[in-house]
């Protein structure tokens, strides 16, 4: 209130120095005119702005409608997108079950050619050393053999007579064909 009083003081002073006053004369301070002029504006100005609130307020509706038809396809796509990865997720995890019993059937495959394989070999080993075996226990006892046909040999080529050696040379020959 105080700085009114001190603008209509300082209003008044200036009024007083200079040749300013109040003139009650409505026509010829053009007081109707202004009355008129302001009243036009009033009502010209208020139908303009009403226009153009109306037309910013049905640009703000629109905008408002759409951002919501917008969020509604967003909303829409979000929750496309959640089915496609819970059945995504779905997937991955029956293909790591599957490779797990995958995994576990070729484990089991491999370990059960290999033991066959093994056994195979330790079968073909052992027929391979039985039949060694049998080799040289051949090549032992024809070794033995000829040894012992040699002693005989050189012991009764000094008692026997030619013709007891031919007899016994016959009977051990019959005896090996046999």
């Amino acid at each position: 209130m105080h700085v009114f009083n001190q603008t209509v003081n300082n209003f008044s002073s200036l009024v007083a120095d200079s040749s300013l006053g109040f003139n009650p004369d409505i026509f010829e301070t053009n007081v109707v005119n202004l009355a008129i002029l302001v009243g036009g504006v009033f009502y010209l100005g208020s139908n303009a702005l009403s226009e153009s609130l109306t037309e910013r307020q049905q640009r703000i509706l629109g905008a408002i409608q759409e951002s919501e038809e917008r969020l509604e396809q967003a909303t829409e796509r979000l929750a496309e997108s959640q089915k496609q990865l819970e059945q995504a997720q779905i997937v991955i995890a029956s293909i790591g079950t599957d490779a797990e019993a995958t995994a576990k059937q070729i484990k089991k495959s491999i370990l059960t050619e290999g033991t066959q394989e093994i056994e195979r070999l330790t079968a073909s080993a052992q027929a391979q050393i039985v039949t060694i075996e049998a080799k040289v226990r051949k090549q032992i006892s024809d070794y033995v053999v000829t040894l012992a046909l040699q002693r005989v040999t050189t012991q009764l080529e000094g008692k026997l007579s030619v013709n007891t050696q031919q007899q016994l040379i016959d009977r051990t020959i019959s005896k090996l064909k046999d």
